[in-house]
């Protein structure tokens, strides 16, 4: 009688029972035991959107995966998972180029400044910290950065050892807010309007050689004089095929005497340090920025190695007549940026 009870339940459990036709997903829910529920669409993350800003800006997968900190495979999921709660492509990608589409471009312009209030907020915030911390995104003139950059920051680093820095040194003038930077150290004549700017000091183009050149070839007297000498040109387009230089002519209110130079030499290149070591080596007479033609900061105590040629007369429009520190227009400079500021400020006070 047991065991005919056990098999009636036996047989019972194990009948098929009659069910409705259903997705995959339903028929899953019910062998769960769960109740069918209409599986609602994806909602996209704040961090995706922010993604997506960050590649609007930058138009590259690579920069944007810089900036935020993750790999490049991180970025191109989360633009994946966003498009797909969107239901519409937001970014066009090929293998030369990255741009937003229509779609993408709306909603980056839309959220885009509601993500820059929450950097500054936070910012703000931790600002409020007793002591300065923080990563400072820096970038600089390559000769400028390894001459005269990298001595000061070893002691800044050690007055503040809670900030960190990323120094990217390259003759570009790259755009600061599409490449992520919190500070550029320029040599200019004037900042863009569009940022804000901090003097560092004065600076000055200089005609400098060897002593052993000017013994081998003479010592020039006139800017005329040098289309007979070996001279050393910054690579720059037709630019460099002449140089301009002007002086007072001591007469009250007299504008400046001026001659343009055409030049030529065995060397050229784009970096003024290596136009400045090209000098030291004797071969020639080179137009350098002062802060190269003065050897690495700190090294002031060392007797120069090159000679100034014609030094009543100025270059005019070569290089910079300032350095700078630039960053992009912001209602509130961070707490470790003006720290360092300051400190590029109190160092470069004197010149070069």
């Amino acid at each position: 009688m047991e065991s005919s009870s056990r098999r009636s339940r036996v047989g019972s459990a194990s009948a098929p029972a009659a069910e409705p036709t259903a997705s995959p997903a339903s028929a899953r829910a019910v062998r769960s035991g769960a109740a069918t529920v209409p599986q609602a669409p994806p909602q996209p993350l704040f961090a995706d959107l922010h993604v997506l800003t960050v590649i609007g800006q930058t138009r590259s997968y690579t920069q944007a995966a810089r900036r935020l900190g993750v790999s490049k495979a991180t970025v191109s999921l989360r633009i994946n998972e966003l498009e797909r709660a969107a239901g519409i492509p937001l970014v066009q990608r090929s293998t030369r180029s990255v741009a937003l589409t229509a779609a993408g471009q709306q909603l980056a312009d839309e959220t885009g400044p509601a993500f820059t209030r929450i950097e500054l907020s936070f910012a703000a915030v931790r600002d409020l910290a007793s002591t300065p911390r923080g990563l400072v995104r820096l970038t600089a003139p390559v000769a400028l950065g390894r001459q005269h950059v990298v001595p000061v920051l070893s002691e800044f680093l050690g007055r503040y050892p809670e900030i960190r820095i990323e120094l990217d040194l390259n003759d570009k003038l790259v755009n600061l807010v599409q490449e992520g930077y919190d500070l550029a150290i320029r040599h200019i004549h004037a900042p863009p309007e569009s940022h804000v700017a901090w003097t560092l000091c004065e600076s000055r183009s200089v005609l400098v050689a060897s002593p052993a050149y000017l013994a081998r070839r003479g010592v020039p007297q006139t800017p005329q004089d040098l289309a007979a000498h070996d001279c050393l040109m910054y690579l720059r387009g037709a630019a460099g095929q002449s140089w301009t230089l002007a002086r007072q002519t001591g007469r009250r209110r007299a504008p400046p005497e001026q001659v343009t130079v055409a030049v030529g030499g065995p060397f050229k290149a784009n970096n003024s340090e290596a136009l400045r070591d090209a000098a030291l080596a004797g071969l020639g007479i080179a137009l350098l920025p002062d802060f190269s033609a003065s050897g690495a900061h700190g090294d002031r105590a060392e007797p120069p190695a090159l000679v100034p040629v014609l030094p009543d007369w100025q270059a005019q429009g070569f290089f910079g007549g300032r350095l700078y520190a630039v960053r992009p227009w912001a209602p509130q400079v961070p707490r470790a940026v003006q720290c360092l500021v300051d400190h590029l400020r109190e160092r470069f006070s004197g010149g070069f």
